[in-house]
């Protein structure tokens, strides 16, 4: 796989529209950069790999308190 990815790789990989990788990307919850003239968006494998890695800590957590919120009295 290539160090930099479109945004029509991250919505592949994600399997989302590019309008939605798009919003990851302006919202700053995928790290990104713009390059050449036109400002196409590049997202570097790492970054992708290390917001997937977020998005199943923030899962995991999210499970946690659901099961806390059951086990209360």
């Amino acid at each position: 796989m290539p160090r930099f990815l479109t945004l029509a790789d991250v919505a592949e990989q994600l399997q989302i529209n590019s309008p939605q990788a798009y919003a990851l990307v302006r919202s700053g919850e995928l790290k990104a950069i713009q390059v050449g003239g036109r400002g196409q968006w590049r997202i570097e494998e790492k970054m992708l790999e290390q917001y997937i890695e977020d998005r199943y800590t923030e899962a995991g957590r999210m499970i946690e308190e659901a099961k806390n919120k059951v086990h209360q009295p």
